[in-house]
């Protein structure tokens, strides 16, 4: 095996070791497993794809664990758990994507290592992420926000400044694989960028590193799109 590939090899290693401690250095007892996903079946990628829409107007009814496990899932879940890969591509497979969750129950952040929720904060915090969403009403309606973040840090320490751009793809990988999980489980969705970055990062609680990229609203659509 040459030297280069012993290199590569040594830094995916370390920086899913990196992403392992800090999710057990954040845990609490608040942390809580995600229902296990559905990997086989459902609807076909071609009707998912064609019946994609940006959803705007959504019911009030909660989704379930269920649903929110997989929507977590599709957008960071692990599929190799040998090596640790994701649903989504990863420059490097250093994965600078952070996923977090806001519901009507408050803040969670998904743990791709364990299939896990940690509990960041109680309460509704949806009515908040709006205002800073420059009061895009919808983000206070969707029973849960995604808000996909990337600390470009991982990804800058092999690829420099260009692990930046390399991060921003991916947020988009993650993205799609929401919206197109959403359509799957009959539901509807709509990514917004226009916030308030800092605004965000206080609302969900995230360290400074972790950087909002995106918000995935979902939930029951009022009109079948």
């Amino acid at each position: 095996m040459s030297t280069s590939r012993v290199a590569l090899g040594l830094l995916i290693l370390a920086s899913l070791a990196a992403c392992e401690r800090h999710d057990r250095s954040v845990a609490t007892p608040a942390t809580s497993p995600a229902a296990a996903p559905a990997t086989k079946g459902g609807m076909p990628l071609a009707e998912a794809l064609a019946r994609r829409r940006s959803v705007r107007d959504f019911l009030a009814r909660p989704l379930t664990e269920q649903q929110l496990a997989q929507l977590a899932w599709a957008a960071q879940g692990i599929t190799e758990p040998g090596r640790g890969f994701r649903t989504a591509p990863s420059a490097g497979a250093l994965y600078p994507i952070e996923l977090y969750l806001v519901t009507a129950d408050g803040v969670a952040r998904y743990l791709p290592r364990t299939n896990a929720f940690e509990q960041l904060d109680a309460g509704d915090k949806r009515q908040a992420l709006a205002r800073a969403a420059l009061n895009q009403t919808w983000v206070a309606q969707a029973p849960a926000t995604f808000v996909v973040a990337a600390v470009h840090e991982r990804t800058m320490q092999k690829y420099g400044q260009r692990g930046v751009r390399y991060a921003t793809i991916e947020v988009g990988h993650v993205c799609q694989n929401l919206c197109l999980q959403a359509v799957a489980l009959g539901l509807g969705s709509v990514s917004v960028g226009a916030f308030q970055d800092a605004e965000i990062r206080k609302i969900i609680g995230a360290p400074g590193d972790h950087r909002p990229l995106c918000l995935v609203c979902v939930g029951h659509p009022r009109v079948a799109p």
